[in-house]
This record gives structure tokens, sequence and C-alpha cells, in this order.
């Protein structure tokens, strides 16, 4: 382990060694079973004698903080650092600007303790390939190394992009070449991309109210005006866009999270009106692999002959989301601005990931996840429709809603302390008021079944009905 020893005039040098480790030891930088350099090692490192390391090791033994075990080497021991340890340095000068301060807190993990998870947007990881998984990304470490440990291309690995062209051409009927599509890191980041490129400083950008909050948030951050567009059972008001809009994101073929799909008529209005104004929309599909009733609809982007839709697509809801993985199938007037911005972002994906999804979507594993998946969650979305219809009938309204992993109703009261209540009861969802800016007109749950067993859907709505 490399440890960096700065020597301050005046003092002596075998005093600075142990008083900077010791520091460490206590701090946490350096933690229990950590190994220290050989003496040899860090005297030549620092440019001081063998003697002086030793005898700052020799203290900080005595003193409890280090085993010397002859033939393996020096430790820091267990328990030789402080839980209470305070906290380091001055406060800071430094500021974010100004936007930051008004940004909701991140999320620090999607991991929950609760009974009965009804949280939208959450897959079941019970049902992820584990080991199917484990063999191709070993395959890939095993026989592809030297191809996938180095930078690759910020734009995506050449066989993921074909395999994710070939699956929505077949799935979605989105035409789409493999030069046609760019790899991210889920699809926050292809929109954020898309801002990026498309946005300047100033410029209006529409978003669905209710709405996925993180598009607008990011196009917040990025100077944007933003508006909040009304949805109705139609999908997006197109004529209640503001004028002056250069961006406009929705999710057409499942809102999130009211859970109707945009109609006909709509999609093209809305086709029609970013022609009028010159406006690109992002067209974020982010979970119709999960369809359970109807013919599947057309997505936007196979509607649009005038290239002004930019399709964004996600594997977080039917793999994992910890694999972060998503794609953007873009114009090539946009193609070189992407890459470019994709570059400046992260370089690139993981190509060991990339390249095992393009292996796994080649050998039809993941068409296989996906119809064993689908099966599974119509279970459990006709189940959660049959109990709020059977159980909750004039306290909540369910949305008529056929894909998917969430299932919405309204109710008539604000449902945000119905929300706090749950939780204390071990019941964890989501209130449509958290994703509207019209609290007063919009009211209801979110019911996501994504996470929770099929078994565990009744106890927990009986459980929710008490709390009501």
């Amino acid at each position: 382990m490399d440890i960096h020893i700065e020597f301050a005039p005046g003092r002596g040098r075998r005093d600075e060694i142990y008083r900077q480790l010791r520091a460490a030891i206590l701090d946490g930088r350096l933690r229990a079973g950590d190994p220290l350099p050989p003496t040899r090692e860090l005297a030549r490192r620092v440019e001081v004698s063998r003697n002086t390391v030793s005898a700052a090791y020799d203290r900080l033994t005595a003193e409890g903080f280090l085993d010397a075990h002859v033939g393996s080497g020096t430790f820091v021991r267990d328990g030789a650092g402080r839980a209470d340890r305070p906290a380091p340095g001055l406060p800071s000068p430094l500021r974010p600007v100004e936007i930051w301060d008004a940004m909701p807190n991140a999320p620090r993990s999607f991991v929950t303790t609760a009974e009965f998870d009804f949280r939208a947007g959450v897959p079941d990881l019970r049902r992820f390939p584990f080991d199917t998984w484990r063999r191709l990304v070993a395959n890939q470490l095993r026989e592809s190394a030297a191809d996938v440990l180095t930078y690759g291309d910020p734009q995506g690995h050449p066989g993921l992009r074909a395999a994710i062209a070939r699956q929505i051409g077949l799935s979605r009927g989105v035409r789409a070449e493999p030069d046609d599509v760019l790899v991210t890191g889920g699809a926050q980041q292809a929109i954020d991309l898309v801002a990026r490129v498309l946005l300047r400083p100033g410029e209006h950008a529409a978003v669905e109210d209710p709405g996925y909050p993180p598009p607008r948030l990011l196009f917040q951050t990025l100077g944007a005006r933003v508006h909040g567009v009304p949805v109705d059972d139609e999908g997006l008001v197109v004529d209640a866009i503001p004028p002056g809009c250069r961006l406009v994101y929705v999710t057409p073929s499942h809102q999130y999270p009211i859970g109707t799909a945009m109609s006909l008529r709509r999609r093209l209005a809305l086709l029609d009106w970013g022609g009028r104004n010159d406006a690109a929309i992002i067209e974020d599909d982010y979970d119709t692999e999960f369809r359970y009733a109807g013919r599947p609809l057309e997505p936007l982007h196979s509607l649009d002959s005038a290239n002004r839709v930019l399709y964004v697509g996600s594997f977080s809801k039917v793999l994992a989301p910890g694999l972060r993985l998503g794609f953007l199938v873009a114009p090539p007037s946009l193609r070189v601005a992407l890459t470019k911005a994709k570059s400046l972002a992260d370089w690139q994906t993981a190509n060991p990931i990339q390249a095992a999804l393009a292996q796994f979507m080649d050998e039809g594993g993941f068409a296989r996840h996906v119809r064993a998946s689908r099966r599974e969650y119509e279970a459990r979305h006709d189940l959660v429709r049959r109990v709020l219809e059977r159980d909750f009938a004039g306290l909540l309204t369910p949305i008529p809603s056929s894909a998917g992993l969430h299932v919405s109703a309204f109710a008539s009261a604000d449902m945000r302390p119905v929300v706090k209540a749950a939780r204390k009861a071990g019941i964890r969802l989501y209130s449509l008021e958290d994703f509207t800016a019209r609290k007063a007109e919009v009211r209801g749950l979110v019911f996501g079944y994504g996470a929770i067993p099929l078994d565990r859907i009744e106890p927990g709505l009986r459980l929710l009905r008490r709390v009501l």
C-alpha cells in the first residue's frame, strides 16, 4: 500500500512518520488489517534511514496500533481506529452554484428493509440470471481481456450496439442501424447527453406533469427554463406546451407515473408540434418490454419521418439497475456531438459489461429472460388491480394500464400523509403528489410490484387498507 508522508520543516522525521501513520489509523484511512509497507521500502520512498522507519513502527506497535508478524509484515491492529474521531480540517469556503442548493438530496440506496416494498421502478433482482451472467463476464475477462479492459469506443461496444438495434427493431419496430445507437450509463445519462447537446442556458424545455422528476431537475441544472405540461387520459396535452420550447421529454408508451399510453392522435400531434416549432422530442421507452394486454403501441420514433425523436431505452427494469446500461437512438446529424459529449462525461460505459450483455442477447438469453419475467410481472399486475378494485372501492380509483412495473390510482385526498403512515407500518410506496407540481390537482398512490413477491401483495395491501 502506498502511504504519503510529508515532512514539515523543524520536525523530526521519525516523529513525523509516527504522527502521520497514527493519524491515518485514527481517522480511518488505514483500517484494521491493512498492511504497512516494509520498513526498507518506506525508507527508500521517503528518503530516510531504515532505522528511522523501524523506530516509528516500533512505537506504534508498542502503543497498540500495529501488529508485526515475522515473515508476513506489519498490519493495522483490530480496534486501533476510533469511531468518535473528530471531523478533520476547517470549513471550506467553496460553495456550489446556487441551483444545487435547491436540488433534492440524491438517493443513497434503493435497498430497503420494508416488509412490503411497493416502490415503483424497482425490478425483482431475484430474477436476475446470476449464473449465466457470471459465466458471460468470466468469459469476456478470460478470452477477450485485452479488448474489454482497454479504452473502448465512447459510442459503445460494436457487438452490443448491433444487438440493441436488432432487439428494438424486432420488439418495438424502431428502425435503427448499429451506428445510430449510443450506449450509455442508464437512461438518465442518455437524457443528460441529449440536453447538453441541444439545450443552451436560458432556453425552454417541457416535461410531463405529473412525470419522472430527474429529467426536469437535470434540465434545470443545465440552465434551462423547464415547464410542466399536464397529462390526461390520452397522454401529454400537446396544446399546453408553452411557446418557445426547444425540447420536450415524454414517456408515451407507459406514462410515468400515471401509467396510461399516449393516443395515436396525440402522438401525431406531438410530432407535428415538433416540426412547427423546430424542436426535439426525447422518447423514454423505459419499461414497455412488459406489456400484458393489447397490441404493442408504436413508438413515436417509428412514426417520426423528420428525425426529431431521440429514442431512449434502459436495461435497468429488465435486468438490474446496478448494471447502469442504457442506450440512445439518435439521428445522424447529432451522432458526432453526442459521442463527443459521452467521451467527455465518462469516456465509455464499462466494456466487460457491454460485451457480456451483447453475448447474452446474441445467445437468446435476453429474450428468454424477458418472456419469463413478463409472465411473472403480469400475474402481479393483475393481482394488484383486482385487490384495489375489490378492497379500495370508494377510496382509490385504479387507472387503466396494461404495461410496466406499476399501477397507479387516483384519490380524492392528499396521499402524502398516508405514505408516511404506511412507511411506519412497514410498507414502502409513492404518492402521485411526489411527481407533480400540481399537488392539489393530482392525488393518488403508485403501486410498484417489481420488487414484491406475488404472495406478499395481498397481505401488504390488506395492511395498507387498515392504514387508510
